[in-house]
């Protein structure tokens, strides 16, 4: 991990362009609360029907048994043969479906087929857990005649939302504006082939970015350099661009410049492409269109991903408090100088804040550094020494397992860092590096990452950056509990600590 090595230092006036979303809270993003509202209302109605569809699949299957049996098939029957059962086939339900992307955006939004197969899965899993608790059978019948009546009561209440909601968007006058951004003659196949509108929603073509004088039923806005400012101009929610008409660097810019704004970019690859590359898929009508995602947190990734830091957070704080005190007595008592060391580092959007550790270092260690750069052991844009002769025999221990991160809890709980993350760097460090880098900036920083649990500080600073872009274009929960997990095992290791 990074040692204090750095002075304090001013911070800079403009780290990035004013505009530039990428580096400001969730919460002052374009149209923030009204997003997220309608996805919020979204989720929860499709929760209801699946957890309506799901009762009355139940319900129906007890009472065709009951029925099969020669019984009357009452309500109550339900509620005396299913009741138990009903809290945790809900829970189950919600959390298959969502992990199978049927709360996902309306465009990609999966169907009635994985509708089924997520309620197969959910049968199984009742089926096991009734064996493990010891529950009893009547007929084995009984789950497969309720997965099947589920799936189909399911799928007709989503098909009529579906048509319901597109009816009310359209009522509505609700439009997706787009650019498109093509030359020649993939100009007019790209909006021919779009069609009318994706998803239920229609588009509003604002224009053409073109090489071409001729935007044929488009007006031309201008080529590539136009392109901020027309974006700064017009009203865009996205961008559909054909690759093929574009170099890498023309690309990379326009990518840079469209989700600094939050403009979705959609690439319209050639067939080539779509035999050899993998991306996220966007189902179109006629023309099949990937979505480049931006390396950043937002909407409901960055609640859930906000709320898991502030959990873990206080309870690591509240359950190792009587530790931290007993650290901080020790470095006090062995060391002159304050408990705290306040280092100057590089976060979100390149701007900088004080980040805090246990001292680990004598009080001038900083004013030393000049002198042992030629001894620095890391290469790229790293500092460091196996044996810093400015460590102290506590800070050592500290260092060696990884305890005087442990104050970056505050950092976190202040919305400077989170817990995983790529890892900030103090501003000596963060002056060399190299423009290609600096996309792990459009992030918070972490206390760990994929960087600590794969060698540490044993690894290159090019290394590290990949991993860094592995992990942004990559993220899920799930990914940051694996790597909180892995940390514990590798500090204990001390792979790479020093």
């Amino acid at each position: 991990m990074s040692s204090e090595l750095e002075a304090p230092a001013r911070a800079p006036e403009e780290a990035v362009p004013a505009d530039d979303i990428r580096a400001r809270p969730f919460v002052v993003t374009r149209n923030p609360l009204r997003s997220l509202l309608r996805r919020a209302a979204s989720v929860s109605a499709l929760a209801l029907l699946d957890v309506t569809g799901l009762v009355l699949g139940l319900y129906a299957a007890v009472a065709l048994r009951q029925l099969y049996y020669g019984r009357s098939p009452l309500w109550a029957l339900l509620w005396d043969e299913v009741r138990p059962w009903l809290p945790f086939l809900v829970l189950v339900t919600v959390l298959v479906f969502a992990r199978a992307g049927l709360y996902a955006e309306r465009e990609r939004r999966a169907g009635l087929g994985k509708v089924f197969s997520s309620l197969v899965l959910v049968g199984l899993l009742a089926v096991v857990f009734a064996l493990v608790s010891g529950q009893e059978f009547n007929t084995y019948g009984f789950a497969p005649t309720a997965v099947l009546l589920a799936a189909v009561l399911i799928g007709l209440l989503r098909a009529s939302y579906a048509a319901l909601t597109r009816d009310v968007l359209r009522a509505a006058g609700v439009r997706r504006h787009a650019i498109l951004v093509a030359n020649g003659e993939h100009l007019g196949e790209l909006h021919r082939m779009l069609g009318p509108g994706r998803g239920g929603i229609g588009y509003e073509f604002v224009g053409a970015i073109t090489r071409s004088r001729d935007g044929g039923p488009l007006p031309v806005l201008g080529d590539l350099d136009a392109l901020p400012r027309v974006l700064d101009r017009e009203r865009v929610d996205e961008l559909v661009v054909t690759e093929a008409d574009f170099d890498e660097r023309e690309l990379l810019e326009l990518v840079d410049q469209a989700h600094r704004r939050g403009v979705k970019v959609r690439v319209a690859p050639t067939t080539t492409e779509l035999l050899t590359h993998r991306a996220e898929y966007v189902p179109g009508q006629g023309m099949p269109l990937f979505e480049l995602r931006p390396p950043v947190f937002a909407g409901t990734d960055w609640m859930l991903k906000r709320a898991f830091d502030l959990v873990v957070s206080v309870a690591v704080l509240v359950a190792g408090l009587p530790l931290w005190i007993a650290i901080a007595a020790a470095v006090k008592l062995t060391s002159p100088g304050p408990v705290l060391y306040r280092d100057r580092r590089v976060g979100l959007g390149e701007r900088e804040f004080e980040m805090l550790k246990f001292r680990t270092m004598v009080v001038d260690a900083a004013e030393h550094q000049p002198e042992l750069e030629a001894a620095n052991e890391a290469d790229g844009a790293l500092f460091k020494i196996r044996d810093d002769p400015r460590v102290t025999r506590v800070g050592a221990l500290l260092r060696r397992l990884s305890l005087d991160e442990i104050p970056q809890l505050l950092n976190v709980l202040r919305g400077e860092m989170s817990l995983v993350g790529p890892r900030p760097l103090p501003r000596r460090d963060f002056e060399q590096l190299e423009e290609w880098h600096r996309k792990r900036y459009h992030v918070l920083p972490g206390m760990t990452g994929l960087w600590q649990i794969s060698g540490r500080s044993s690894l290159s600073f090019d290394d590290l950056v990949r991993l860094d872009f592995y992990y942004l274009e990559n993220w899920s929960i799930w990914l940051d509990v694996a790597i909180l997990a892995k940390t514990i095992p590798a500090v204990l290791a001390a792979r790479g600590a020093y």
